[in-house]
């Protein structure tokens, strides 16, 4: 959350083959080098998140391209595998959830007052954002993900996992604070296709067609 491409991906950007892949790092609207606009969370964002990213890729050309996604960039990926399956090659998302539970609830408000931070984790996105919009759109994003809470299920994206069939590469970190482990568990049984391999419920591929 709030994460852009310049705190959350500089050495991937940096190392990936430039050869062999064209990179677009992206920020969502209001989010590192995509403001303004301030940034808003309204029961829609991650669609209107996925729907601005795939019409970025299609105006610079790309007819087909793969998703990398981490944390709420892996739920905008999911959604955008679902609702464009014809542009989307394959995907890679880690540290993601399709839905908000009770204790997921209690997790963002243990987080909420980012005073409370280390400054080593703090540091990165008061230089992109300034302290005080930091802390106020943060508090607006822990607002924003815990409305899912109310829906059926805690639904985030739920109702489009059955729609995702793009090979797909679910990466879980075991000792993540943010995100339990069951919901990479949730995502490998509900995206169609898949096949265990979760070591130390660290990985979990659903390889159809990965290669």
């Amino acid at each position: 959350a709030l994460g852009s491409t310049q705190t959350d991906f500089g050495p991937q950007l940096k190392s990936l083959n430039k050869e062999r892949f064209t990179v677009v790092g992206w920020d969502p609207r209001g989010y590192g080098r995509s403001r303004p606009p301030q940034r808003d969370f309204p029961p829609d964002f991650f669609e209107r998140d996925a729907k601005d990213a795939v019409d970025l890729m299609e105006t610079l050309g790309f007819g087909r391209f793969s998703l990398l996604g981490w944390s709420d960039g892996g739920i905008t990926a999911l959604i955008a595998a679902a609702t464009k399956p014809q542009l989307i090659n394959k995907m890679v998302v880690w540290g993601s959830n399709a839905f908000v539970s009770q204790d997921d609830l209690k997790l963002y408000n243990m987080v909420r007052d980012v005073s409370k931070w280390s400054e080593r984790m703090r540091r990165p996105m008061e230089e992109v954002y300034g302290a005080e919009a930091f802390a106020k759109t943060w508090e607006s994003w822990v607002d924003g993900i815990a409305q899912f809470a109310h829906r059926p299920e805690g639904s985030i994206c739920v109702e489009h996992l059955p729609l995702i069939s793009c090979p797909t590469l679910i990466i879980h970190g075991e000792k993540d604070p943010m995100v339990p482990s069951f919901h990479p568990h949730y995502l490998h049984k509900h995206i169609k296709g898949s096949r265990d391999h979760m070591p130390s419920l660290t990985v979990c591929v659903t390889p159809r067609g990965w290669k």
